[in-house]
């Protein structure tokens, strides 16, 4: 009896042994990602099909896992970006708007990559900064950049690329992926999209395919703010009111004086030829066509249009451009997916698809961003990761961009600094049990500034949305959000919500402890 359980004994030393073998000798794992600049949820097909297809990204989703509740701390480009390099808070970080300066000195989660022996590289839109920390090669658009002809910031200095620019951010991402990556060691791509980003210029052929489709219209397009506070109707974010003819319809300067439209809009100074004057005579000739319809029509039809109608219109020259710019990123985030699946990489390669945050298509007659309500506080997340996340599932967690970098350093095997106040998402993506967290925290902080939306610090959970305005008002929100999910009901004042609304303040108090803000940080950002 004796050497049977010998036997079984030597099987599982030796079974052991193959394992602790195979650990040593499995690679890390690389990362790739993908972050587009104002990619709305609801443009991406595989949340919603009602407006555009896009199936190239779309393959992350059925080849890995979406995120159905992905949010942002602070909605807006640069501070978004902060957040997700630093792991950290807009009110930690210091980067609480567009305008204040990144503090460089903070450690980000590249510069750990970098110290692990891992390759780097950054090619596309960082926002910020122009030595990016922790990047071993970089290719990287100085702040907005152009969608025409681009000018880059690189190691051996500022060059001029012939051509749309998300066609561009690809071929380097490529050409690093192909000519200069060290097939050795693992790397940490970022391949970051300045589209779709205002003012949006699609490729001139993207530019000719969509100006000639129609999109449906969203259900609050005509929302006239009824049960919301003094933030949602002072906002300037309204395409009728406060969306450019020349910077964003393509009116010619020349036209729009000529007509004067009702209502009038404030432009950017050289809002239209800045941009389109990039083009070459090659890229004028395909342009030009698509410019001169729309010109040629404003003109006939815009002096008997009423306001309904004159709203509509602008709707749809908004959608043509903003998803002509999206469809553009899937073709090429596609360029991008093929060749990881045909040079084998994608095997051990853990690819994001991710913007900095979401964006407005007409829901409560706005476009931009910076408020809370969802269309700019959700933002599409997609990991596909083969031989750890399942494919085809979705996942419903509250998760935000602070949880990337953690989440990253966790993949890679590397300890996260004490510091960052994210959580790593690998327990979701692996489908352990083992994520408790119910509810995040939101603060924007850039008002008064363009589009003028109010100062705001919330707490959401998968049931309710509760905000308070503050600064120059006072004004509490609260948001039924499964009964409510177009969010057109503040429901604070409401008796039957009044023990939902205490329990969510107290929560609110243990967030804002948690997360290191307070009364004294609002005052002291009031004046940055």
């Amino acid at each position: 009896m004796r050497y049977p359980i010998v036997l079984l004994g030597l099987i599982c030393c030796t079974l052991i042994s193959c394992t602790e073998e195979k650990l040593k000798d499995k690679k890390p794992t690389n990362i790739v990602f993908i972050m587009s600049d104002d990619h709305a949820y609801q443009a991406l097909s595989a949340y919603s099909d009602h407006l555009l297809q896009t199936p190239n990204i779309d393959r992350l989703a059925k080849e890995g896992m979406l995120f159905s509740n992905a949010c942002v701390t602070n909605s807006i480009c640069a501070p978004s970006r902060a957040v997700i390099l630093t792991g950290k808070h807009s009110h930690l970080n210091g980067k609480i708007d567009n305008m204040a300066p990144f503090d460089t000195s903070q450690i980000t989660f590249p510069q750990l990559f970098q110290d692990a022996g891992y390759q780097t590289a950054m090619f596309g839109k960082l926002h910020f900064g122009n030595n990016p920390k922790g990047v071993d090669q970089f290719k990287i658009l100085p702040g907005q950049g152009s969608y025409i002809n681009p000018k880059f910031i690189t190691k051996e200095g500022d060059t001029t690329i012939t051509g749309h620019v998300t066609d561009i951010i690809t071929d380097l991402t490529l050409d690093w992926l192909q000519e200069e990556r060290n097939p050795d060691k693992p790397f940490l791509l970022f391949y970051l999209h300045k589209a779709p980003h205002r003012p949006w210029w699609p490729s001139p052929e993207k530019f000719k395919e969509f100006s000639q489709k129609t999109f449906p219209e969203p259900e609050t397009l005509f929302d006239d703010y009824a049960n919301r506070g003094t933030a949602a109707k002072t906002a300037e974010m309204n395409l009728l009111t406060h969306m450019m003819y020349s910077h964003d319809s393509k009116i010619r300067p020349e036209l729009r004086d000529k007509m004067n439209p009702q209502p009038a809009v404030k432009e950017y100074k050289n809002s239209f030829y800045g941009p389109y004057g990039r083009s070459t005579d090659a890229q004028l000739a395909q342009y030009d066509p698509v410019v001169d319809s729309i010109n040629n029509w404003f003109e006939a039809h815009w002096p008997s249009m009423n306001d309904q109608e004159k709203m509509r219109w602008k709707y749809q020259r908004y959608m043509q451009d903003y998803l002509a710019c999206i469809s553009e990123v899937d073709d090429n985030v596609g360029r991008v997916l093929n060749y990881l699946d045909e040079s084998g990489l994608d095997e051990n390669t853990l690819v994001v698809y991710t913007s900095d945050q979401g964006f407005y298509l007409g829901e409560h007659g706005w476009f931009d961003k910076r408020f809370i309500y969802n269309e700019s506080f959700k933002t599409p997340l997609l990991m596909r990761w083969p031989g750890e996340i399942a494919a085809g599932t979705v996942n419903d967690e509250m998760v935000q961009n602070l949880d990337f970098a953690q989440t990253f350093l966790d993949v890679a095997g590397i300890e996260a600094p004490a510091d960052m106040q994210g959580e790593s998402l690998v327990p979701l993506l692996k489908n352990e049990k083992k994520w408790t967290r119910e509810s995040v925290y939101y603060h924007y902080y850039e008002y008064p500034s363009v589009h003028m939306v109010k100062r705001h610090y919330a707490i959401v959970t998968k049931e309710y949305k509760l905000t308070h305005f503050y600064h120059d008002v006072d004004e509490w929100e609260l948001y039924d959000r499964l009964k409510d999910p177009l969010e057109i009901k503040n429901v604070y004042d409401d008796p039957s919500y009044a023990a939902v609304v205490s329990k969510l303040k107290n929560e609110l108090d243990g967030l804002r402890v948690k997360y290191k803000d307070s009364e004294e940080l609002d005052q002291k950002f009031l004046y940055k």
